[in-house]
């Protein structure tokens, strides 16, 4: 019994794997990087520290990455414009990504989620 109880935990542990394998494969790290340039994504965000009021990436990925509504979330946030609340309490309207391609914008969020935590 011990041992099918560790075989339904290894199971478990590979599936995991193979869909975070899938996940990543499909993940264009250059093209997501790209877009984040040409939209001027770093002039606000840096990867681990704060940046111009702006929280680092690997923190935002920490806050979505798992939820159900994390990406579409982030999704909505580069895409229509809605407010960025700042770390001093000010608001300002968040730039729009500069893409109109769905696969690139998804991409780039994906990219952002993939991001380990600090």
């Amino acid at each position: 019994m011990i041992f099918r109880g560790h075989a339904q935990a290894l199971l478990s542990i590979v599936a995991a794997t193979i869909g975070f394998s899938t996940i990543a494969a499909d993940l264009d790290v250059g093209s997501a990087e790209a877009l984040a340039r040409k939209s001027n994504c770093f002039k606000c965000h840096d990867l681990d520290k704060p940046k111009k009021g702006s929280p680092p990436w690997k923190e935002i990925a920490a806050k979505y990455r798992g939820k159900p509504e994390g990406e579409a979330r982030l999704i909505t946030h580069i895409t229509t414009g809605e407010k960025a609340k700042f770390a001093d309490g000010h608001e300002e309207e968040h730039v729009f990504v500069k893409s109109k391609d769905q696969n690139e914008i998804k991409n780039l969020v994906d990219w952002i989620l993939s991001l380990p935590d600090k």
